[in-house]
């Protein structure tokens, strides 16, 4: 498709005068979105905070959200290959961007980061995990990352403190079962995938990031034994009972709900759940807490493994380009962080470089403003390791999560887990399927 070249130097930014006169509806260009699930207060505030904002500062442009549940990223394959898919393409993840880029559905953005200054903005590390084959071709809605919440009144009446160690962990965990707890509050009912949250946290806290590195770049097999003691420590804790007896049957939301209970003593899982904080906790007037997962002693400090919940595109069959690319940029910017993760903790951390300039609703939890800043802030000095689903081409991923159930289950071993794993992975990477791995630090 032919690049429309900028109507004017420069594009609109919310809050500029709206124009004189006005335009009838017919005239506006449209801006279509496929967006996920999302409950109905949080619909609601992608209208307000978005859609009418938008809508408001750009006449000329309407933009709309439809909510595709979950079958979102079914449907966006289909419609992207038939070239009748949004504007505004929105994945599940860099595994899924490269796919697309290589089918020639995504436009580059290379000229709109350059003119709309998304090169500054952003964390470096995510304009790099956006490229495929050296140009830009999508941006991360959210960044997010792994470590363990608790209950912080809990811990203070059984004397316990957060583990720095798998030792503590493992240690801590014992004491758990012996009261009666569940060490790790944990439920893949409604999504499946949950599984690779615990094999991204094992290969990152056990196997260590600089080796996750290496075997994403192919510098070394996913069978090497960082990699098989990481799935043994996972296997081990399954099969200690750590994530109890109902983890098949427990949705996401049920299993971190146990820890505001005091059902369950921790829960190894994914920032995103800061949205679940203020539904649960309060009303069990207990307070929570959030640490890095602890590391094996050859790891040392807490790794964060970094995730991407989703990210933002622009398709190649787009009649409206600039404007999707328009909504991008707003998205990006200080006052719609604050607005929205005043309302919408979890799911809208977006990667912007400095946080000085945001300003929040003195109502957010300051646990969790304290840990996307502490998380910003290790990203941007290089300290982070690798989520599964942001660095795995799709086939590799999708054997990870039933994998790991077969090991639980005692169908295989860790050994051949990680064997057809690593055959999975060559097979794609010899396709160029792998997302992009930016140079560590």
């Amino acid at each position: 498709m032919h690049r429309r070249e900028f109507i004017m130097t420069g594009l609109a930014v919310i809050g500029a005068p709206l124009l004189s006169g006005t335009v009838r509806a017919a005239d506006k260009k449209p801006i279509t979105w496929w967006y996920e699930t999302a409950a109905p207060e949080n619909q609601q505030n992608l209208q307000d905070l978005l859609v009418k904002v938008f809508n408001e500062a750009h006449p000329d442009d309407e933009l709309s959200i439809d909510f595709r549940g979950q079958e979102l990223d079914k449907q966006l394959r289909v419609a992207m290959l038939s070239g009748s898919g949004p504007d505004v393409v929105y994945t599940a993840g860099p595994s899924y961007v490269a796919a697309m880029a290589q089918a020639g559905q995504l436009l580059p953005l290379d000229d709109y980061a350059q003119k709309l200054g998304w090169n500054d903005r952003l964390l470096p590390v995510f304009i790099e995990l956006g490229k495929y084959n050296g140009k830009l071709y999508a941006l991360p809605k959210t960044y997010e990352t792994l470590g363990l919440f608790y209950n912080k009144s809990l811990f203070a009446k059984e004397g316990w403190t957060p583990p720095t160690s798998i030792a503590e962990l493992e240690t801590l965990a014992d004491a758990m079962l012996a009261k009666g707890l569940v060490p790790f509050a944990a439920g893949n009912a409604d999504w499946r995938p949950t599984n690779e949250h615990y094999v991204s946290i094992v290969f990152n806290s056990v196997g260590g990031p600089d080796n996750v590195y290496k075997a994403l770049k192919g510098e070394i097999p996913w069978t090497a034994d960082p990699f098989v003691k990481a799935i043994d420590s996972l296997n081990k804790w399954w099969q200690k009972g750590y994530f109890g007896a109902n983890y098949f049957s427990l949705t996401g939301e049920q299993a971190f709900a146990q820890v505001a209970t005091g059902q369950a003593g921790m829960a190894p899982t994914g920032t995103w759940n800061f949205q679940n904080v203020p539904r649960y906790f309060p009303q069990n007037n207990a307070d929570p807490g959030f640490v890095g997962f602890p590391s094996d002693a050859a790891v040392g400090a807490p790794v964060y493994a970094l995730g991407i919940g989703s990210t933002f595109s622009i398709a190649a069959t787009s009649e409206n380009p600039d404007g999707a690319a328009n909504v991008i940029d707003y998205i990006f910017s200080d006052k719609f962080y604050g607005d929205m993760n005043s309302v919408w903790q979890g799911e809208w951390n977006m990667p912007l470089h400095d946080l000085s300039k945001v300003k929040m609703s003195p109502d957010v939890l300051p646990l969790y403003t304290d840990t996307m800043k502490a998380l910003a802030a290790a990203v941007n000095a290089g300290q982070y390791g690798y989520t599964t689903w942001t660095f795995l081409p799709p086939a590799t991923d999708t054997y990870l999560v039933s994998g790991m159930e077969e090991v639980w289950l005692n169908k295989i071993t860790s050994a051949q887990f990680l064997d057809k794993l690593d055959q999975t992975f060559k097979q794609e990477q010899g396709e160029g399927k792998v997302p992009a791995v930016p140079a560590r630090a």
